[in-house]
C-alpha cells in the first residue's frame, strides 16, 4: 500500500458535481460556485481513541461518520453540499483491507448526497486520525445561523435523542446502528431554512451545552421541558449525551410546524425567552450544560462516558 496506489483509487471513485471543474489528482480543486450563493465551509476531525476505537468500531461506519458529521453541519445551516476534502494520518496497523472499508464507507455518503470528494492529504502516524472539509452552498443570504433566536420563539428538536450515548453504553440493538451512522439532515435544514428558521444548529455535543451555546451567541436564554427520547435512553443521555447530529431550531411565534418532516418527528420543546444570555433552565430549574467539552476537566468527562469513546 503507497499513497500513490491510494490517490489513484480515490481518484477513480471520488466521482464529480456540478461546479467542481477539477477534482483529485492536482494541487487544488477547482470549484466554480453559481451565481446569487453564499459558500459555506466546515472541517470536523475524527481521531481514534477519541472518536472511535478500532475494536468495536468497524471500518466502514468510522469512514461514513467521519463525513456525516461535517455533513450535519452543513444541514444545521440550511445548505447543500457541493463537495468534500479529506485528510487521513495512517497509521501502521491500517492494513489495505481497513483503509478500504473505511473510504468506502465515506465515499458511499458522499455519493448519497452529491459531495464527491475532491481532494485531501496523506500521511503516517501512530494513531489513526483524520480532518474532513465540507463546501456547502445556499441561497446569498439565507443561511441558518445561531444567533437569531428571539424571545418568544419555540425550540424545536427533530428525531429522538439519547440513542448515540446509548448505543456507545450498550453496544448493540438500535440505539448502537445510531451510535455508528448518524445521519445528516441535509433535507430538514434546507426545509428550515425555507420556513424560516430563526436559528439553528446541529446536537453533536449534548442538548444541554448546545442549546447554552445557541443561547449565548442569540443573547438570550431559553426555557425547555424534557425533550423527546430515544427508547431505552435515559433524561440525562438525551440532555447531555451527544453525537445525536438532529437539529435544534427557533421557530418565531405563530410559525406552523407540521408534527414531521419526511416521517422525522419535530418536537417543540421549549420557547426562547429575554433573560441572562446561556442560560437554561428544565422544568423552571437551572440546567447545567454538560455536554461533551474536549477540554473541560478529565473527571467531568470521564464520568459521562467510558474514557476513548467519543466523538
Amino acid at each position: 500500500m503507497t499513497e500513490l496506489r491510494i490517490v489513484e483509487r480515490l481518484r477513480k471513485r471520488g466521482g464529480t458535481a456540478a461546479g467542481l471543474l477539477l477534482g483529485i489528482g492536482d494541487d487544488c480543486a477547482i470549484f466554480r460556485p453559481r451565481s446569487g450563493q453564499d459558500l459555506l465551509f466546515t472541517t470536523d476531525m475524527l481521531l481514534e481513541g477519541v472518536h472511535f476505537l478500532r475494536e468495536t468500531h468497524p471500518p466502514r461506519a468510522v469512514g461514513r461518520k467521519a463525513l456525516g458529521r461535517a455533513l450535519s453541519d452543513i444541514a444545521a445551516m440550511g445548505a447543500e453540499p457541493r463537495f468534500c476534502l479529506l485528510s487521513a494520518a495512517l497509521p501502521a496497523w491500517a492494513q489495505q483491507s481497513w483503509v478500504d472499508a473505511f473510504f468506502a464507507g465515506f465515499l458511499d455518503l458522499a455519493r448519497k448526497v452529491g459531495a464527491p470528494l475532491a481532494g485531501g492529504d496523506l500521511a503516517g502516524a501512530e494513531r489513526f486520525g483524520c480532518d474532513v472539509v465540507v463546501c456547502g452552498c445556499a441561497p446569498r443570504g439565507r443561511a441558518l445561523r445561531r444567533d437569531g433566536a428571539r424571545p418568544g420563539d419555540g425550540i424545536y428538536v427533530s428525531g429522538r435523542l439519547g440513542g448515540s450515548a446509548l448505543g456507545l453504553e450498550t453496544g448493540r440493538g438500535a440505539a448502537w446502528k445510531k451510535h455508528l451512522h448518524p445521519e445528516p439532515r441535509l433535507a430538514l435544514g434546507r426545509f428550515l431554512a425555507k420556513r424560516p428558521a430563526t436559528s439553528a444548529m446541529d446536537l453533536s455535543d449534548g442538548l444541554s451545552l448546545d442549546l447554552h451555546r445557541l443561547c449565548l451567541a442569540s443573547k438570550v436564554q431559553a426555557e425547555i421541558e424534557p425533550p423527546p427520547r430515544f427508547p431505552g435512553a435515559s433524561l440525562e443521555q438525551s440532555l447531555h449525551g451527544g453525537e445525536d447530529y438532529e437539529l435544534l431550531f427557533t421557530l418565531g411565534p405563530g410559525t406552523r410546524v407540521p408534527a414531521s418532516f419526511e416521517g422525522l418527528p419535530l418536537t417543540r420543546i421549549g420557547t426562547i425567552a429575554a433573560g441572562r444570555p446561556g442560560l437554561v433552565r428544565l422544568s423552571g430549574k437551572r440546567l447545567e450544560p454538560l455536554g461533551w467539552d474536549h477540554f473541560a476537566p478529565r473527571a467531568l468527562s470521564a464520568r459521562r462516558r467510558p474514557p476513548g469513546t467519543r466523538g
